[in-house]
């Protein structure tokens, strides 16, 4: 039997869907989807050999199904890999999307027809979104019909709308007004005001490994502050060698960084490519042209001092490197320009996480400390001495097992929890080596991939593992199993005026914690930033953390940051007793993550009132006196 695949008769985005080798495990899979209860019924296909596409069709103002550029996806189908849900929904350069596709202009016409034809006959209406193969020998094949697309923010429905001009807003009222004009419902017409607004460059991108969560945060920025009535956003990327590229808006929503920058240094020749075929599509959709707001234009690449020229507000949604360790906060505070979240100072120190750790240490705050460190130079690790550094770490900090992660990198990346030596060893060749991830299962109770730094390492912080309750979710019920009494929690900072006619100085404020739950041993990317995959329960739950230890915990994150010098906003990850509220803290992220579904959003809707996701932005902004 060659490759199949085995998947739910009713799932969607992938999930459980597994590529199989032999009848056994396509029977076995099977039993698994059962034993789930996720579907009464599976399907059983071939494995498509060719060329990967994706194609949305939107029915115009006659009813008539009009299909969009196809997306083509170009990835390694090795081992059995298949364009699950981490693919599709989490930026990763283990896959690439190409609009245009590289398929030759009759084989993209040939698609648009036929998926034209199958919105009619399945009496489809609106629009939908259909998945499929260019075989080796020609033929198309559909493998999936989505009635409903994704819409998540750089979605193929609104990556191939982009790319006639229209805008994610362009898009959603073309699409409601025709489904009410089809159902004969009334869809009042959109007045614009155009009221001058304070110009706010947003900057996203860079090299470091968390290059793909700073596009999505610098994305959902620029997109929520498009609505602002005070500040107008204008996106722009940070390419790889510290060069700047102002883009237009069909060439932000792609799906990596790395994408973005080919796509800019092939524009023109892409757009000459697609000009009569966009042309084409516009015309059958009977677009006109208020409805497609987004011209294109040949993007612009300019160094970083001539962006800082042109800038009078920069919002920094980069992530890591120069980004968070004051480099860029010192060159724009030279200029004096103003930007978002803390000075160059809170940014080098909270990017250490030993130093950071070691003037919390210093602090001698009540209630408030942090695990044992130690750091310890890549370069002086020798792999046959793994063993005796393993007892030596282990015996330092009285600990079973350890934390390790690179001293100066962000988010989760590299973060490890080793259990035994042989893990360690395992760690190290990687680090060594210069491995951009490690694959899932290498470690033990390693379950999905490790994203390591982009960066040379040089040094490596040890942590003691510290462990916590048991909080998992089972259906919509939570489950608490207390071991230490400690939770990993993440407590939000905003700083704001105090609440009186008096000048003061502005000072930090708490949200409310969120614990956050693991599926693994360590928070993955997906779990802090991805929509649908980590659970980040807020407020903590009163059968799990007394109120006075959330009020407690609050209080202590304001003095902390008070004593680190937070300005502006930040995060900080800890673990947080569930009696006291005594904090044990993880790191303190000077730039938090600002993707759609990030905690620190909810958090802020946690509030009485509620901070809405583009009022809290508009406040981030406010707080640098912009």
């Amino acid at each position: 039997m060659h490759r199949a695949i085995v998947k739910p008769a009713t799932g969607g985005s992938s999930i459980g869907v597994f590529s199989v080798n032999s009848p056994k495990e396509a029977l076995e899979k099977a039993n698994l989807l059962f034993s789930k209860r996720m579907d009464t019924r599976v399907v059983l296909e071939p494995f498509a050999k060719g060329k990967e596409f994706t194609v949305i069709i939107l029915q115009n103002k006659l009813g008539m199904p009009v299909a969009l550029i196809p997306s083509e996806i170009e990835m390694t189908y090795i081992e059995g890999r298949i364009f699950d849900f981490r693919r599709k929904y989490l930026p990763t350069n283990q896959v690439q999307y190409h609009c245009p596709p590289r398929f030759p202009s009759e084989t993209i016409k040939r698609i648009q027809t036929e998926a034209e034809q199958l919105f009619s006959l399945f009496k489809m209406d609106d629009f939908a979104r259909f998945d499929g193969w260019v075989l080796p020998d020609g033929r198309i094949w559909f493998s999936d019909f989505n009635t409903v697309s994704g819409m998540e923010q750089n979605s193929f429905l609104f990556q191939q709308a982009s790319t006639l001009g229209m805008s994610h807003s362009d898009l959603l009222h073309f699409i409601v007004k025709n489904s009410c004009a089809r159902q004969k419902i009334s869809f009042p017409e959109i007045v614009k005001k155009n009221k001058k607004r304070k110009p706010v460059s947003v900057i996203f991108g860079g090299h470091t490994s968390e290059r793909q969560v700073s596009l999505m945060s610098g994305t959902n920025v620029w997109l929520k502050l498009r609505k602002s009535k005070i500040y107008q956003p204008r996106p722009y990327l940070l390419d790889f060698e510290g060069s700047v590229w102002e883009l237009p808006y069909a060439l932000i929503l792609n799906h990596t960084v790395e994408e973005i920058i080919a796509n800019a240094k092939n524009a023109r020749i892409n757009r000459e490519r697609t000009k009569n075929l966009i042309n084409f599509v516009k015309t059958e959709l009977m677009l006109r042209e208020e409805e497609a707001t987004e011209p294109f234009f040949i993007p612009k690449k300019m160094s970083f001092s001539e962006f800082m020229e042109k800038s009078k507000f920069v919002f920094l949604g980069l992530h890591g490197g120069d980004g968070e360790n004051g480099n860029i906060q010192k060159l724009l505070t030279d200029r004096q320009i103003k930007f978002n979240g803390s000075g160059e100072t809170t940014s080098r120190l909270c990017m250490d996480k030993f130093e950071a750790g070691e003037l919390i240490r210093s602090l001698k705050m009540e209630n408030i400390s942090i695990a044992p460190q130690k750091v310890i130079s890549l370069k002086g690790i020798k792999l046959p001495e793994v063993k005796e550094l393993w007892k030596k770490l282990k015996s330092e900090f009285m600990a079973k097992t350890l934390i390790v992660k690179p001293k100066d990198d962000g988010c989760s990346t590299g973060v490890a929890h080793l259990f035994k030596e042989t893990d360690l060893e395992s760690y190290l060749k990687y680090a060594l080596e210069g491995k951009k991830f490690i694959p899932a299962h290498v470690l033990r109770n390693q379950n999905t991939i490790i994203e390591m730094s982009n960066q040379k390492i040089s040094e490596l912080l040890f942590e003691k593992f510290i462990e916590t309750d048991s909080v998992s979710s089972t259906g919509n019920k939570l489950r608490h199993l207390r071991k230490s009494g400690w939770v990993e929690v993440t407590i939000g900072i905003l700083e704001k005026n105090p609440s009186t006619k008096l000048r003061a100085s502005k000072k930090p404020y708490a949200f409310y914690p969120s614990i956050t739950i693991a599926e693994g041993e360590v928070l993955s990317l997906e779990e802090k930033f991805q929509g649908g995959t980590g659970i980040n329960i807020t407020p903590p739950p009163k059968e799990i953390v007394k109120p006075s230890a959330v009020k407690k915990a609050r209080v202590l994150a304001e003095k902390l940051s008070k004593e680190i010098g937070i300005k502006g906003y930040a995060r900080i990850d800890a673990f947080m007793n569930i009696n006291t509220g005594a904090l044990l803290i993880i790191e303190i992220n000077t730039l938090p993550g600002l993707t759609p579904s990030t905690v620190f959003f909810h958090q802020a809707l946690a509030e009485n009132p509620k901070i809405f996701p583009r009022e809290l932005l508009e406040r981030i902004i406010k707080t640098s006196g912009y």
